[in-house]
């Protein structure tokens, strides 16, 4: 038996062993990498599918979507794609600001706070909106950014728990701590690091306008909500931009009626505590993405995201209808006309 499989090996490789080393060589040219991004189309992902609400049974007919731009790792055949595809553009790797001290891991822990940072913000606007029960009930303060890494020092992902011995209870906490040493100085810092306390340093520097310790640091809230929601995200996705949207899916299932309409609605765009719709990337990437789902009607903030869209409609000739959006406020009424 073993013998037979092995003939024919044999016999296969002998006769196509051309073709074999050309496949090889094709495989490691056109995945070599290059020093580009590419970005194209993306597409649409449902928010019904990732947003669970107790006891909510939505009688919403149409959907509610995010927008997402695709991005492609540079390499040989990414780049020709980039070249003769329409829609893909490419970028330089140095266009592209960096700080040199970061690994990937810690733009995907940035991102994935950004993410949180827009879930909590969503939730407790929606809630509000709808007049259901929502509280903050812990808080929770991670580093995103280090300016320079140290010996000891803080990183990327770290939970502050204490400075100089000090609890943190707020943001404010840690840096008004910091206005009581020098520049130069050494400071005890506990932190959370994968999953242990432990005691690491932060050295004082010159601020613009107070002393600081070269990191950012954001605030994650835990919130006690009736009814329960629960959120499901991949590890994957990141990025603030689906506020908007988000909103208004928890909002749409916690209120009678139906915002959709029957109809299929993507958007973009950050939300912020007050309900402001704020600007982000890559709309026309996410316009196509919408375009291609069938979308009918394609939400994007107002000012030079509009403007954008409205441009990118044009010259392609898009069947969808654009509309600006400044405020969360804005958004439900627009679709609640539409009801009408």
């Amino acid at each position: 038996m073993f013998n037979k499989v092995y003939l024919r090996i044999k016999k296969f490789m002998k006769d196509y062993y051309k073709t074999i080393i050309f496949l090889i060589v094709c495989y490691f040219v056109f995945t070599f990498p290059l020093p580009y991004y590419i970005y194209a189309g993306g597409g649409t992902i449902d928010i019904n599918d990732r947003v669970l609400i107790e006891g909510n049974n939505s009688n919403s007919k149409g959907s509610l979507n995010f927008a997402y731009v695709k991005e492609l790792e540079g390499n040989v055949a990414s780049f020709i794609l980039g070249n003769i595809i329409p829609g893909y553009d490419i970028e330089k790797q140095e266009d592209v600001e960096l700080n040199e001290d970061e690994t990937p891991e810690d733009i995907m822990f940035r991102n994935r706070i950004y993410l949180e940072n827009a879930n909590q913000t969503a939730i407790m606007l929606a809630y509000q909106k709808a007049e259901k029960k929502v509280s903050i009930s812990g808080k929770h303060f991670y580093i995103i950014y280090v300016d320079k890494k140290e010996d000891n020092g803080l990183r990327v992902g770290d939970e502050l728990v204490k400075v100089n011995g000090k609890e943190i209870n707020e943001v404010e906490d840690y840096t008004n701590e910091i206005q009581n040493f020098e520049v130069g100085d050494k400071v005890k810092v506990t932190v959370i690091r994968n999953d242990k306390e432990t005691d690491v340093v932060a050295t004082v520097k010159e601020g613009e306008d107070y002393k600081v310790t070269g990191v950012s640091v954001s605030t994650i809230y835990e919130y006690k909500t009736d009814p329960k929601i629960e959120l499901k995200f991949k590890d994957s996705e990141g990025g603030p931009s689906g506020g908007l949207m988000l909103t208004l899916a928890i909002y749409d299932k916690l209120t009678k009626g139906d915002l959709t309409n029957g109809l299929t609605i993507v958007g973009t765009g950050t939300i912020s505590s007050d309900g402001t719709v704020g600007e982000i990337g890559g709309v026309k990437y996410k316009l196509n993405g919408a375009v291609k789902k069938g979308t009918d009607i394609f939400l994007v903030p107002k000012g030079d995201n509009y403007k954008e869209a409205l441009k990118e409609k044009e010259e392609h000739d898009y069947d969808i209808e654009i509309k600006a959006i400044g405020t969360f406020d804005e958004a439900v009424s627009y679709l609640e006309d539409m009801n009408s």
